[in-house]
């Protein structure tokens, strides 16, 4: 449990289940070496180290991205990146709890 769950922001069930319904694409931003290890079926991954350049194509996707990593902290980060380049992106948080709430 996160700290935004104590404080009663962050179950997100809805909001995931509403980018789900438009299509959205799971972007994990772990290492592939984690990604490898275990990761929601059908996602991507782009490590965060990486995001960066990677903008063009995420933007060619033309979804709504769900961000993912291990605990929520890269994703987060890999949210706010997104989104001041335009792309409408959610932090989905750990990627196991991500993937109770699809």
């Amino acid at each position: 449990m996160g700290i935004l769950d104590m404080l009663g922001f962050g179950n997100k069930t809805n909001e995931i289940q509403d980018f789900i319904s438009k299509g959205a694409i799971i972007l994990d931003v772990r290492t592939p070496g984690e990604f490898s290890e275990g990761h929601i079926k059908g996602s991507k991954n782009i490590a965060l180290q990486v995001l960066d350049g990677n903008i063009e194509t995420i933007k060619k996707w033309n979804k709504p991205i769900i961000a993912c990593c291990r605990s929520g902290m890269r994703s987060a980060q890999a949210t706010s990146i997104l989104n001041k380049n335009g792309i409408e992106c959610i932090n989905g948080g750990g990627w196991t709890s991500l993937q109770s709430k699809l």
